[in-house]
């Protein structure tokens, strides 16, 4: 078991948010003994039958729970929204605590939900850190497979791959379907495969929607259910106004290297070193460290990158309150030159009170006039909020 370095509190009732097999009921598991809790499944087509048609029902099945005081699970609680309302209720009036566990709060938000109003905390569970894997952890695994839980529990290739095809085909597909995020299916397939060549890259609306015979609005849509599922995120443009932050386009990064390998159907293509390929998967894996690392943290940050007209570019600007901002530069080599940093010192001097670092493949600390040159893992330990 993998040890997790999300802090949960138990004294208060939660969401616990997560993309499938990111491992949630196992950190709840973890959590709780087993005489702590009572647990409501919405995965048991029984139970889940039974709630939808019938969602009074919730109150008799939790009373006893109630009683001992125990904490009550509900497992992927969006596939019936209207508990949320008794929950509430029992928070009030019985002091309850609810654990609520879900792949996306999107279809919650969409049916004008409950949210029980600041009741509960507010957690979102990631693809394992480095740090969670331990000694077991290396990058070429990472790249290739991605950092899922259950991929780290198969030593064979074809397992992985087996798995991380189903995930990609069953889950990213039918279920967002099936939780009736979209409505028009093969529009939807088409666009996954284009977002999944998109990684790291530009989001242009436009010509993702001429791509896929679909108007912009619906491709924005998209991205958006991409995002309230967990399964990736936008990264702003940078700019020190925030209307003119959000008039430039994004990037978009996939949660997982390995399940956007499946997407990109190129499990059976090892991801070779030196290559762009190599390059892109590098660049999402590190920036999705820091952005989990962060949120884990439960401080405040915002991350963005810049990219000027003449295609300068700084990978990644972190900004976290009452510390320096940081400007990233990532490389997948194992070897840097000061050459290499022209354009993020340049640009790194007209960003206010930050420093400039490299993250890189390589194995020792080096420094270039203001460039501080950093191992990936020293860095990522450097990037915590606590170091």
């Amino acid at each position: 078991m993998f040890r997790r370095h999300l802090n949960i509190s138990k004294k208060r009732s939660f969401f616990l948010f997560g993309a499938r097999a990111t491992g949630k009921t196992t950190l709840l598991q973890s959590l709780f003994k087993e005489n702590e809790v009572t647990v409501i499944d919405l995965l048991d087509a029984e139970i889940l039958a039974k709630l939808q048609a019938y969602p009074q029902e919730f109150l008799p099945m939790v009373q006893t729970a109630i009683k001992a005081r125990k904490t009550i699970i509900v497992d992927e609680i969006q596939k019936v929204p209207a508990l949320l309302d008794y929950v509430h209720q029992l928070i009030q009036k019985e002091k309850a605590v609810f654990g609520l566990t879900g792949s996306s709060a999107r279809k919650l938000k969409r049916g004008s939900a409950n949210m029980l109003a600041g009741r509960a905390s507010v957690y979102k569970l990631y693809p394992l850190l480095y740090s969670e894997i331990g000694e077991s952890f290396n990058i070429e695994t990472a790249l290739n497979w991605g950092t899922l839980p259950e991929v780290w529990t198969l030593d064979e290739t074809g397992e992985r791959s087996r798995l991380l095809q189903a995930y990609a085909e069953t889950y990213v597909q039918e279920e967002v379907v099936a939780e009736q995020l979209v409505r028009n299916l093969p529009p939807f397939r088409r666009f996954l495969q284009v977002a999944a060549q998109m990684n790291s890259k530009v989001i242009n609306a436009s010509k993702i929607a001429a791509d896929i015979s679909t108007d912009p609005s619906n491709v924005k849509n998209y991205f958006e259910i991409l995002e309230d599922t967990l399964l990736g995120f936008r990264l702003d443009a940078y700019h020190g106004s925030i209307r003119k932050r959000q008039r430039q386009s994004p990037k978009f990064y996939w949660f997982d290297t390995g399940v956007v390998r499946a997407i990109q159907r190129h499990l059976d293509m090892p991801v070779t070193s030196s290559t762009s390929y190599y390059g892109e998967l590098f660049e999402s894996f590190i920036i999705n460290q820091i952005k989990t690392i962060l949120e884990y943290s439960g401080k405040q940050f915002r991350l963005s990158f810049l990219l000027t007209k003449d295609g300068a570019e700084i990978d990644l600007i972190v900004e976290r309150a009452g510390s320096k901002t940081l400007c990233i530069e990532i490389k997948s080599g194992t070897v840097v030159r000061r050459e290499d940093f022209t354009n993020l010192r340049k640009l790194a001097a007209d960003i206010p009170n930050s420093l400039s670092l490299c993250v890189y493949n390589g194995s020792q600390r080096l420094q270039y006039d203001q460039v501080k040159v950093l191992p990936w893992q020293e860095a990522l330990q450097s990037i915590e909020p606590s170091k």
